[in-house]
């Protein structure tokens, strides 16, 4: 009788154990190291600002350096209240909260970005921006990146600048070193127009998917692999369960910063100038590193086991060539003019395309 007393009384404690830990394992990632080494309770303006993946990827972490800069540059008046970790939800969720002025501003990734405005999937357009040395000459073409950066204005929303996240290519559970191989595999993809006209040209499997669901959709086998880039992979842990990665490099992965204009143009014409310049100074300084920590990531990556592959040359030009109807399908929405663009250029894209020498 005693023993079953013991046991049960066991039992209950165990429970109760577990249900005080319930909460504690369900509570958001912790932002303690990131802190800010100020108290933001003095700012006379605060905006809050989205991210839906992790701070060590220096394309995330740019956020923190913007907040703390602006802190800085404006001697207190401003203060950014970050908040990376998908900690106000997905990226589709967010940037209706941000149409509505419930956040003032986020970095969205410009695979999703074209659900508000369509024009930034030109940086999502196969192999168009391909590479870090493409993405510099484009955002120093003047007109052809200003324009870009107008892409969501019509919705009250405004963009600054971009951020970084590397390459995409394929992070998948078992070896594709081939088309064939791809066409066997189960990929996530982004919400977002673009990608999902690519994967249905391409004739693979998407499975179209909000970023915080992953990890739990790769271990349980719901997908096989993901459409994202190797430093997101590594940073994330993704390869703990996709050990292979096929390098494709068909666009770049971005960060764009936007932010509520009905906020921003209540902010005093000093501090808007202010704003503008303290977000391109860290974007071009983190666009910077970003090239560093992909080369990084890679190495760590592989001493960890990964394996890394790139298709046959054949293989990419049949990529690249039943991509390139994406390019001729989305032209339209990349080529819409809105009220509000200063500059009105007869086919945006065409001109995107020569200046960066697109072949396809």
């Amino acid at each position: 009788m005693v023993f079953r007393k013991t046991v049960i009384l066991a039992t209950i404690c165990l429970i109760g154990l577990g249900l005080a830990a319930g909460p504690a394992i369900a509570q958001p990632p912790s932002l303690d190291q990131w802190k800010p080494t100020f108290d933001p309770s003095t700012a006379k303006y605060k905006c809050i600002v989205s991210n839906v993946s992790h701070p060590v990827i220096k394309g995330v972490y740019a956020g923190f350096a913007i907040r703390d800069e602006l802190w800085k540059r404006t001697n207190g008046q401003i203060y950014l209240d970050y908040k990376p970790f998908s900690m106000l939800g997905g990226e589709v969720e967010v940037v209706n909260q941000l149409q509505m002025g419930a956040i003032q501003g986020m970095s969205v990734s410009s695979v999703t970005s074209t659900n508000l405005g369509p024009r930034f999937g030109v940086v999502n357009l196969p192999f168009l921006v391909d590479s870090f040395e493409k993405l510099d000459k484009f955002v120093n073409s003047g007109k052809l990146f200003d324009h870009f950066l107008m892409a969501m204005d019509h919705q009250g929303i405004m963009a600054l600048d971009i951020s970084g996240y590397g390459n995409y290519g394929w992070a998948t559970n078992k070896p594709v070193k081939t088309i064939e191989d791809a066409k066997k595999i189960k990929f996530r993809i982004a919400e977002a127009a673009v990608n999902q006209l690519l994967y249905k040209v391409w004739g693979f499997n998407p499975v179209v998917m909000p970023w915080p669901d992953v990890p739990v959709a790769l271990k349980q086998g719901v997908i096989d692999g993901l459409d994202h880039t190797p430093m997101v992979c590594n940073i994330t842990k993704k390869f703990e369960v996709a050990k292979y990665f096929t390098r494709l490099n068909y666009a770049q992965g971005l960060f764009i910063w936007v932010f509520n204009k009905a906020w921003f143009s209540k902010l005093p014409e000093d501090l808007q100038k202010t704003f503008k310049e303290v977000v391109k100074d860290v974007c071009a300084k983190i666009r910077e590193e970003t090239k560093l920590q992909e080369t990084e990531e890679i190495e760590k990556a592989k001493k960890d086991g990964i394996q890394f592959f790139t298709l046959s040359d054949a293989d990419m030009a049949t990529l690249k060539k039943q991509g390139d109807a994406v390019h001729k399908e989305y032209a339209t929405e990349i080529n819409k003019l809105y009220p509000g663009d200063s500059y009105k250029p007869e086919n945006y894209l065409k001109e995107v395309q020569d200046y960066l020498g697109y072949q396809p």
